[in-house]
């Protein structure tokens, strides 16, 4: 027979109960989240299971989240830099599509560098290609719906759009070939799921061929049996002796645009927005850009996007961004150059620059036009009787709020709060 032994519970000593605070401002949730509710209760901080603390110093914002955090939400985040390349001769590619990153169902990304005179064979998509120059100078090609080609170089900043459909091709020219990032208009494209002249030729019958091009069915003894993909050839020569081989004509629709030579629709000392759509790049249907930097202390303004979702791009320095949800949900996280992040359409966000360098990153979205709402502008445009009701504050304060869509946060505006 077992004997329990009860505890005269009158005797125990006192159970520690945590204490948590009312909600205050900037730490507004009931139960309080994060580490801010946690002063003398190191125990419930403890981290001490395994751990990847080169991982883990990427994310800071995931560790300790700011206060105004609240309950979870997809994540967000993905880069480049965890993606596997497939290397060739020529050069190599990356990608991330909805198979690899849940969220991203608008738009697929792939990362490509290719050497000096490398190849990226002729083909074509069943989507929508857009990819913007990170470095170096790359060689185009495509050829239009009435048949009409084009043939373009374009270098860092610049960007390119090919129609579903349209045939094209890539060559990195010297002196350093070209590295670039190529967006398509569905999250479901792979680059490796692409209609390659190579593998159309090889699985043709020899005798349809020759008949369709007119020559000897040895003409194609030689072709390869398996596709290309990426290849090195030799560098091209001049780009007016392609044009003219090509037999390109005047008046083709434009297939690449200066996006970083291109004027900026929102200028400061914070920063600047420079956009590419179908209004200042008429080929671009199907897929919006817009190009932001923002200086050392300056700031995405809180905003949101109510045709797309926005895909974003980090090109260069370190940023902080946090998506508001329905939920209420609010997370935070950190990006840094070849990340990859995603903003659902409608979700307010914002972005700040971290670091001590320039951030810069590219928003593409799938859409024909570049639409965004601002915060600022949207109160700015109401009765101030009926703000001042929504967030108790004084006549005052209200008037000291932009009353329009600033784009980037002044720097001096930012230091002042």
């Amino acid at each position: 027979m077992t004997t329990r032994t009860h505890q005269n519970t009158t005797d125990a000593a006192p159970q520690q109960v945590p204490h948590h605070e009312a909600p205050t401002f900037g730490n507004p949730d009931q139960p309080a989240e994060g580490t801010i509710n946690l002063v003398g209760d190191t125990g419930s901080a403890r981290m001490e299971g395994p751990r990847n603390p080169v991982l883990e110093g990427q994310f800071p914002s995931a560790t300790n989240a700011p206060a105004t955090d609240i309950s979870t939400q997809p994540f967000f985040w993905s880069s480049f830099n965890i993606s596997p390349r497939r290397q060739q001769a020529g050069g190599w590619a990356r990608e991330l599509t909805q198979a690899d990153f849940a969220i991203s169902d608008e738009i697929s990304g792939v990362n490509m560098f290719l050497a000096a005179g490398g190849i990226r064979e002729l083909h074509w998509h069943q989507t929508a290609e857009w990819a913007v120059m990170t470095r170096g100078r790359c060689r185009v090609t495509m050829l239009d719906q009435r048949g009409r080609p084009s043939v373009e170089d374009v270098e860092a900043g610049d960007i390119w759009y090919f129609p579903a459909g349209l045939p094209h091709s890539l060559q990195g020219l010297g002196p350093e070939g070209a590295e670039f990032v190529i967006a398509f208009d569905d999250g479901s494209q792979s680059e490796s799921n692409t209609l390659l002249i190579t593998d159309w030729i090889a699985h043709t019958p020899p005798d349809v061929l020759a008949k369709n091009f007119g020559v000897p069915v040895e003409t194609f003894k030689d072709i390869p049996l398996h596709n290309l993909w990426i290849f090195q050839g030799a560098e091209p020569g001049s780009l007016e002796a392609d044009r003219k081989a090509a037999q390109v004509v005047e008046g083709t629709e434009a297939v690449i645009f200066r996006l970083s030579r291109s004027p900026a629709i929102k200028q400061n000392d914070g920063g600047r927005i420079q956009f590419a759509d179908s209004s200042n790049f008429p080929i671009a249907k199907t897929i919006a850009t817009a190009l932001v930097t923002i200086e050392p202390g300056g700031m995405r303004e809180m905003h949101w996007h109510p045709n797309a979702d926005e895909w974003q791009y980090y090109l260069r320095g370190t940023g902080r961004m946090t998506v508001f949800n329905t939920g209420p949900k609010a997370t935070t996280n950190d990006f840094r150059a070849g990340d990859v992040g995603v903003v659902r359409r409608n979700l307010g966000h914002y972005v700040e620059n971290t670091g001590d360098d320039v951030l810069q990153f590219v928003e593409v979205f799938r859409a024909d036009r570049y639409e965004e709402v601002s915060l600022a502008n949207w109160l700015g445009h109401l009765p101030p009787e009926l703000v001042m009701q929504h967030l108790n504050i004084s006549p005052e304060a209200l008037a000291s709020f932009p009353r329009v869509t600033q784009g980037i946060v002044p720097i001096a505006k930012a230091i002042g709060a």
